[in-house]
């Protein structure tokens, strides 16, 4: 048999392998998991409707944010400036990802804050991770066409 290692043999000699320590390992961090995270199947937080996404023919930019990072915040007037110049042009959602954990993960959000962009006829055109200034998103919307009201 040589060359050959039996289910208690280990390739270095004199120590013999088991495969119930990466076993209990993995059970103890997945029941940590599960018990320290909301459960996927967890209904959104009571009185947090979310309006549809996107919003039916206008072009939509999604804010994916946190109450906790600090990047955020530094975006939250950008975001209220943007709102008002292009109000009734432009539909600007915020939501907030602990809030809305379902929503993160099905929109495959691994960082806040993160902007996806849609078109009129709700299409993904643009995602973003990271902070974003306001002429960037400006231009953003005016390659689709979008201008803000004078």
């Amino acid at each position: 048999m040589d060359g050959i290692i039996s289910e208690n043999q280990s390739p270095v000699p004199g120590k013999r392998t088991s495969i119930t320590a990466p076993l209990s390992l993995l059970f103890g961090l997945l029941l940590y998991m599960l018990l320290s995270c909301q459960p996927l199947w967890a209904a959104e937080e009571a009185g947090t409707e979310l309006p549809p996404i996107p919003t039916p023919g206008m072009v939509t930019m999604l804010q994916l944010e946190s109450d906790r990072c600090p990047v955020c915040k530094m975006m939250g007037p950008v975001i209220t400036e943007l709102k008002k110049e292009y109000e009734g042009i432009v539909s600007i959602i915020t939501i907030d990802v602990g809030k809305h954990r379902d929503l993160a993960m099905r929109l495959r959000v691994f960082g806040v804050p993160t902007q996806i962009l849609y078109d009129r006829e709700g299409r993904v055109v643009g995602r973003h991770m990271g902070y974003l200034d306001k002429k960037s998103i400006k231009a953003a919307f005016e390659k689709l066409g979008v201008y803000r009201k004078k």
